[in-house]
């Protein structure tokens, strides 16, 4: 057992030691022989568990936000208006009604409403022009009360030229679902006038087939309304938005920590009524509407091309270009000559058109445009509406404006 063990060191030694006749070329296998010892020799390390990491919070929003009460952007779940409709007539025009000959509603709604009233009428025996089949719209609001009055809107359905001077007659107004909830009548009020005379002659200011009754409209009957889900409010932001939604949990959990306010989605965060305001909720609620939030709006352009109205939002930004814009004019007269002809030709005198065609274009000068001096530089080049319009499509094609850019 001792020469055994003798001779296994001494082998040791051997692979250890190159002075033990081992050259260069076999210095790679010691190493590997050495490897190999230690491997058995040695007991495996234990594999470490790898490091729990934190969760990265990013907390970027904007400082310089618009700050609006919550009640100005966002609404209880549940408390929403509902529309209104009806058919009903107008009496007491001064001949601008309904021809009854052509519009055959009218006459069958007169005949109609004499018929209920007692009075057997044919809708052929009818010729009058001093009634008008009108369409009455409203909006019921939330929690409106029986006997609560709202305003209401009538309008023309018939060919009346004018509804001034006309009063309308019991109504009632039904929901989509076919219920009755009000009922309208009274005189109208126009936001205009209209005259004529016997030549052709005439003067109209605004619609006259158009018109409203304030507290035209009585309610009969209450919708009931559920805004709460238990112990859960749920807000609806008016205007969808990641930034908004997040900053009105933020502002809510500030102030009521224990509300535990969540911004579901854009357009949608949820929060608890504390336990200490289970009694009063509406006062709660109340308090809610008053706390003030950061709201942010993409950056946008709104531009309506019939009328030439340009609307742009505080924060668009652009980046700097240079804009030439130069204005072509072209003008066309129409005038006439006469056509004389000479002497002892047998011709006739004749009119001749003429037309001239003027075209004036205007120097181009660059002007170079910056989020900072936008607006400045638009008041420099002197450009019109239609001018401005088309300049903001060739920054937007050039790929300059930071901004969405909506036409309507």
């Amino acid at each position: 057992m001792i020469i055994r063990t003798a001779l296994y060191i001494l082998f040791i030694m051997l692979l250890a030691c190159p002075a033990f006749g081992q050259d260069s070329d076999s210095d790679n296998k010691s190493r590997q022989y050495s490897f190999l010892i230690d491997t058995v020799d040695s007991t495996p390390a234990t594999t470490a568990a790898p490091a729990r990491t934190k969760p990265v919070v990013i907390d970027n929003i904007p400082k310089n936000l618009v700050q609006v009460r919550l009640k100005d952007i966002a609404r209880l779940q549940g408390v929403r208006k509902n529309q209104l409709f009806g058919v009903g007539l107008i009496t007491g025009l001064s001949g601008t009604g309904d021809d009854t000959n052509s519009v055959k509603f009218t006459a069958q709604a007169i005949s109609n409403m004499l018929n209920n009233l007692g009075i057997a009428a044919s809708p052929s025996d009818i010729r009058v022009k001093n009634f008008a089949s009108v369409m009455v719209t409203a909006d019921l609001p939330p929690f409106a009360k029986p006997g609560s009055l709202i305003d209401i809107t009538v309008s023309a359905m018939g060919n009346a030229k004018s509804l001034e001077g006309g009063t309308l007659v019991m109504t009632p107004l039904q929901a989509a679902n076919g219920e009755i909830y009000a009922v309208a009548q009274g005189a109208i009020t126009l936001g205009g006038f209209g005259a004529s005379g016997q030549s052709g002659a005439k003067v109209k200011k605004n619609f006259l087939t158009v018109g409203r009754i304030p507290s035209g409209a009585v309610v009969e009957r209450e919708v009931p309304f559920t805004f709460s889900d238990g112990e859960i409010l749920t807000w609806i932001i008016r205007k969808s938005d990641f930034t908004t939604a997040t900053c009105a949990a933020r502002a809510i959990n500030k102030i009521y920590p224990l509300s535990k306010a969540t911004a579901v989605d854009p357009s949608t965060i949820r929060m608890r009524i504390p336990r200490e305001s289970y009694s009063n909720p509406i006062g709660f609620i109340a308090q809610i509407e008053q706390i003030e939030i950061g709201v942010d709006a993409p950056s946008k352009i709104v531009i309506n091309e019939k009328n030439g109205t340009i609307v742009l939002g505080g924060n668009v930004k652009i980046m700097p270009v240079s804009i030439a814009h130069g204005n072509i004019t072209v003008s066309v007269s129409e005038s006439f000559g006469i056509s004389q002809p000479g002497a002892l030709s047998r011709g006739a005198t004749a009119v001749v058109p003429e037309s001239g065609i003027i075209v004036a274009e205007g120097a181009a000068e660059f002007i170079q445009v910056t989020s900072e001096n936008l607006i400045s530089a638009l008041n420099q080049m002197g450009a019109t509406a239609q001018d401005i319009v088309a300049i903001f499509q060739a920054i937007k094609a050039a790929g300059a404006l930071e901004a969405e850019l909506e036409i309507i």
